[in-house]
C-alpha cells in the first residue's frame, strides 16, 4: 500500500480513463464556448459600423461584422485549435495529479476492507490530496491502535476465562462460563479478520 514519495515520473497518464476523459472534455468544451462567445461579441459590436472595401475594382460598403465574419471564423478556428491542444495537455497532467491519488486511495480502501490495517498510506510529494492522505493515515493509525488494544484486552480476557475451571463454580456460573467462552470464540473470529 505504501507509495514512493520521490519525484519518479509516471509512464501511464490515463490512470482512470473515464474520469480523465470527462475532465479534459469539460475544459475543451469551455474553451470552445469561450471562443464562440468571443466571436459573437465581436460580431455584435461590429454590426453597428460600416466598412468600405474595394473588391474586384468595385467599391463595396458592408457592415464591419459582415466584412470580418470570414476572418473571425478563421481566427477563432485557429485559436480554438491551439488553445484546445494546450488545454488538453494541461488538463491531462492536472487530472493525472488527481486521478493517481484517487486510484491509490481506492486500493488502500480495498486493503482496509479486507481487514488489513498493517500498512500506512503515502502519496508522491507533488500529488494532489496530500492533506487528505495525512488525514487518512491518521485514521488508519488510530484504528490500528484501537484494534491492538482490543486484541490485547481480548487476549487477557481469554487467558482469564481459560484459567477458570468449570469444577470451581456452581451450576449457574458454569452455564454462564460456557456462554462467555462461546462469545469469546465468536469475538476471536471477528478479531482475527483484522491485521494490525
Amino acid at each position: 500500500m505504501a507509495v514512493n514519495k520521490g519525484y519518479e515520473r509516471r509512464r501511464i497518464y490515463f490512470i482512470d480513463r473515464k474520469f480523465q476523459t470527462r475532465f479534459i472534455l469539460k475544459f475543451c468544451i469551455l474553451v470552445l464556448i469561450g471562443s464562440l462567445i468571443s466571436m459573437e461579441i465581436l460580431y455584435f459590436l461590429t454590426t453597428q459600423s460600416k466598412t468600405v472595401s474595394i473588391i474586384n475594382s468595385r467599391v463595396v460598403v458592408r457592415t464591419t461584422a459582415d466584412f470580418l465574419l470570414p476572418l473571425l471564423f478563421q481566427t477563432m478556428a485557429i485559436a480554438t485549435i491551439i488553445i484546445g491542444a494546450a488545454t488538453i495537455w494541461v488538463t491531462l497532467f492536472v487530472s493525472h495529479k488527481i486521478s493517481g491519488p484517487l486510484y491509490h486511495f481506492k486500493k488502500a480502501m480495498k486493503t482496509l476492507e479486507d481487514g488489513d490495517f498493517s500498512s500506512s498510506f503515502n502519496l508522491r510529494q507533488l500529488d494532489q490530496l496530500q492533506d487528505l492522505s495525512d488525514t487518512f493515515n491518521n485514521m488508519i493509525n488510530k484504528l490500528r491502535k484501537q484494534l491492538n488494544i482490543i486484541k490485547n484486552d481480548f487476549g487477557t480476557l481469554k487467558i482469564r476465562l481459560d484459567a477458570l475451571s468449570e469444577n470451581d463454580v456452581s451450576e449457574y456460573k458454569r452455564h454462564l462460563l460456557k456462554a462467555l467462552k462461546n462469545l469469546l470464540q465468536d469475538l476471536s473470529k471477528a478479531i482475527d479478520y483484522f491485521k494490525s
